[in-house]
C-alpha cells in the first residue's frame, strides 16, 4: 500500500472558491485523483529500495569473488606460459651455442 493520499474533497473546494462551476470542480478532482493513483502505483517503498541496495551489494560481493578468481586463474596462466616461453629460449641458446 502506497503512503499517498490525495485530498480531492479540498482540491474541489478550493476549485470552487476560485469560481469554477461546482460540477466541473468535481470532476477535475475526481480526474486528478484518478491520475496521482495510477502514478502512485508505480512508487517504490522505502522498504523495496533498501531491498534493492542489499541485493545489488550481494551481487557486487559475488562479482568480485568471481573476479579475483578469474585474476588468479589468468596469473597462472601467465607464469606458465612465460615459464614455457623461457624454457624456449634457453634451449634455442643452448643449441645455437652447441652448433657454432
Amino acid at each position: 500500500m502506497n503512503a499517498l493520499h490525495f485530498d480531492s474533497l479540498s482540491y474541489a473546494n478550493r476549485l470552487k472558491a476560485a469560481g469554477m462551476d461546482a460540477g466541473l470542480a468535481e470532476v477535475q478532482a475526481s480526474a486528478m485523483t484518478e491520475v496521482i493513483q495510477g502514478q502512485s502505483q508505480d512508487l517504490s517503498t522505502k522498504q523495496e529500495v533498501q531491498q534493492l541496495g542489499q541485493d545489488l551489494h550481494k551481487d557486487m560481493q559475488s562479482l568480485r569473488v568471481e573476479l579475483q578468481k578469474d585474476m588468479l586463474l589468468l596469473e597462472q596462466r601467465m607464469v606458465i606460459k612465460l615459464g614455457s616461453l623461457m624454457v624456449l629460449a634457453i634451449g634455442v641458446v643452448a643449441t645455437l651455442v652447441k652448433v657454432l
